[in-house]
Order: structure tokens, then sequence, then C-alpha cells
């Protein structure tokens, strides 16, 4: 099988030495506990809003709820900034260290805050606070483990860093899993006043166990030298990141954030905003609806890393760009059916394929964006464009596709918020495999 020269071969077999599944967890890690409170958030937010955003109109305690679940994301680029300059500067281990604690933080606030019944509008406001605290951790958390992962392997870089997709498809089925069992076994009343918090204790259990494994990783191999470059050069001291991400590599950003569009979206649309819309549009059981995200889930943690291996050996856009070509003419027949037969093997179909689609496009993803930055700016490239890109295209998603459904009506509104994510994000890896082109014909 012919190798794609802008990329390094890979062996037949990724490196799986325990040093390897150590960089693999600890990287992984903070991205799922990241994903499992934020798909926790969104399974149960109906309960959040009835305990916490309470309001006369129920459609408007909802919008409230998922309203606070979406301004978390604006914070996540000021995290980004913050974190990716500490990680460029300090090292990737560092800013994973504090990006984990600050989403334990977080995650405590949610769970053990009393009601609005009890404390009044202090909820509501320490929930908010406790998401903004989120955001910014969420936004330096993806680039500096990307980094991590890329710079401990210059020949597997597209499997290792398709486990930050890869410990998704985990988080969404531990997430799902847990929200399935407990809307099955427990009273609904039950659920809705206390229930809710228990898969926010669950997810506290995993933080003290991520940070401690963080604290105690050697920093990259390519970081290291990257530094020592800089003290053996004194006449080009060391600069903030910012100026040079800005001043050279803008269009490298605005590319990276249209590439995360597709991914984004694939995740805030068709898997964290499905069991709210199989329930509430479609009238399916609240636990079925949980169940087939754990499909869409396994699917994803299954073909992730294959994906990403992959990669290695035929190029990251040559299947980022397939994956885009089959959601754009499949995925408004798949909805429209759904619509029409709104049935468990209907949905069943439209998350499998979704699974599978989101993990040919994710899996190669972090490493094709790794790679358009270099070392010096990277953590900080990665997290400012998957920060603007999530918060741009995917942490408003739940929000914009339940008003549009409340206002028109129309109930493939969904399908539409996917076509234009897969259409923006073809068109920048196009012009990302231009350029790349072009830079192989000038060497």
């Amino acid at each position: 099988m012919p190798v794609n020269p802008s990329y390094p071969a890979a062996p037949a077999l990724p490196n799986k030495s325990p040093s390897a599944r150590r960089i693999i967890i600890s990287s992984s890690i903070g991205n799922a506990l990241e994903w499992y409170d934020f798909l926790v958030y969104g399974f149960f937010a109906s309960a959040i809003a009835s305990q916490i955003f309470p309001a006369h109109n129920e459609f408007v305690s909802m919008l409230l709820a998922i309203g606070s679940f979406s301004l978390s994301f604006l914070t996540r680029p000021i995290g980004a900034l913050v974190l990716g300059l500490y990680a460029d500067r300090r090292g990737r281990r560092a800013a994973l260290s504090v990006s984990i604690g600050l989403m334990v933080l977080g995650t405590f606030v949610v769970a053990a805050m009393p009601s609005y019944a009890q404390i009044g509008i202090v909820a509501p406001i320490a929930v908010l606070c406790a998401r903004l605290v989120q955001g910014f951790a969420v936004g330096g958390e993806f680039g500096s483990a990307t980094a991590f992962m890329v710079e401990h392997s210059a020949a597997n870089r597209g499997y290792y860093a398709s486990w930050q997709f890869a410990s998704q498809g985990m988080a969404a089925i531990a997430a799902s899993g847990i929200g399935a069992v407990l809307s099955a076994s427990m009273p609904a009343d039950a659920l809705q006043q206390w229930g809710w918090r228990l898969p926010f204790v669950i997810g506290l259990l995993v933080g003290p166990v991520g940070w401690y494994i963080r604290s105690h990783l050697d920093e990259t191999p390519e970081f290291i030298a990257a530094q020592r470059r800089e003290v053996g050069e004194p006449e080009h001291p060391q600069a903030p990141a910012q100026p040079a991400l800005f001043s050279s590599h803008w269009l490298n950003l605005l590319l990276a954030i249209g590439i995360v569009a597709q991914s984004t979206v694939s995740v805030y649309v068709l898997q964290l905003y499905m069991p709210t819309y199989a329930a509430k549009q479609l009238g399916l059981p609240v636990a079925t609806s949980f169940a087939v995200v754990v499909l869409n889930g396994g699917l994803q943690m299954i073909f992730t890393p294959v994906m990403g291996a992959w990669s290695d050996r035929i190029g990251r856009i040559r299947i980022m760009l397939g994956a885009s070509l089959l959601m754009l003419l499949l995925i408004y027949p798949l909805f429209a059916l759904l619509q029409k037969h709104p049935t468990v093997p209907t949905l069943m179909m439209l998350m499998a394929f979704s699974g599978i689609m989101k993990a040919a496009y994710s899996g190669p993803m972090p490493a094709l964006m790794s790679e358009i930055f270099p070392t010096k700016v990277r953590s900080t490239g990665l997290s400012l464009a998957y920060s603007l890109g999530v918060t741009v295209f995917g942490g408003f998603a739940p929000f914009i596709v339940t008003w549009v459904i409340g206002v028109t009506g129309n109930k493939l509104a969904p399908a539409y918020y996917v076509l234009a994510a897969a259409i923006l994000s073809g068109i920048a890896l196009i012009v990302v495999g231009l350029r790349q082109r072009r830079m192989r014909c000038m060497r």
C-alpha cells in the first residue's frame, strides 16, 4: 500500500509498550472525564432545569439549563490561550495537571449544589460559575493532551492522538449506560429530585486518579528538545506564543477551526442531544434513547484508533474527506426516515452511521491539526483552534436546535445543522490538502 509522503510511515502495529499505554491513558483520561461530565449534564438537562433553573414555563426552564451549558463554552477560548501558553512555556505535563484539577472542582460544585428551593438564586449562579471554570479548564485540555501524545511518537501520531476521541466514545458509553440504568431503575420523581446527581459523583471518583497519573509523567522529548534549542540560541529569546500564533499562523488557525466543525457537531447534535431529541420529539422511551447512544459511543471507541492508525499509512485528509462526503450525502435521508418512522431500529441505524462517521473523521483529526502548528506554538494553536471551533459550532448547537424546533416545529433541524458543518469542514480539508501538496512540491 503506498504511503502518503506528507506523513511518516507507520509500522504494522502501533507501539503497545507499558510506556505507550501510560501515555495514552494519562492523556485520554482528562478528555474522557470532560466528555463524561458534559454528556451527563446534557442527558439530565431536564432534571437539572427543574431543580436548579426553575421557571413557570417548562420550555423556558429547559432553555435556561441548556443555556448554562452553552455559556460555559465562552470561557473555553480564554482557557485555551492561558493554559496553551502555559503548556508551551512550562510543559505539557504541568498544563494537563492544572486542567484536570479545575475540571474536578467544577464537577464537585454541580454534584453538591443544593436546589433552587433550598438556597434560591445562589444555586443557578454557582452552577453557572462551575460550568465557566470547567470551560476554562477544558479549553486547554485538548491542545496539551494532543501535543503530549504526538510529541511522544513521530511514527504513530495518528494512532496516539486518535485516543483523544476514542476516549469520547468511552465517556459516551459510561454516561449513557449510567443514564439508562438510572432511568430504568429509579422512580421518575426520585431521578428528578436527586438521582441526577449520582453520575456526577461517579465522575468525581475518576478525577483524583487522573491527576495523580498526570503529575508523575515525563515531559515530551520534542518539547524538551525545543526548549534546549531556545536556551542554546540567545539571539532568539523565548517570546510569548500568541504573537507568533496570530502573526504567522492565523490562516492555519482558521483552517483548524473549520476542521473541528464536523467533529464537534457530530458530538453535540448526534450524541449529546439525541436522548433529549428522541424522548421529546419522537416520543421514544428515555432508557432506550440512552441505550442507542451507547451503540454510537461503542462504535466510536472501537473504530477511532483504527482510523487513526490507518491515517498513519494513507494520510489524514483522504479518510476525513470521505467521512465528510458520506455525512453530506446520507445524514438528511436518515433523519427524514427517522421522522417518518420514529422507531428504535431507525434510531439505531442513524446512531450507528453517525458513530462510524465520527470515528472516521475524528480519528485522524488531532494528528492533522498538530501537524499544522510547529512545536513552539502547538499547544496554544491546538487549544485555541479546538476551543473556538467547539464554542462556535458545538457549544450552542443543542440550544439552537431546540430553539429552531420550538419556533418552527421542523424536526429535521438537527440534520440541517450537521449538513452545514460537513460542508464547512470539507472546504477546510480541501484547502489544507492543497497547501500540503504545494509545500511538498516546493521541497
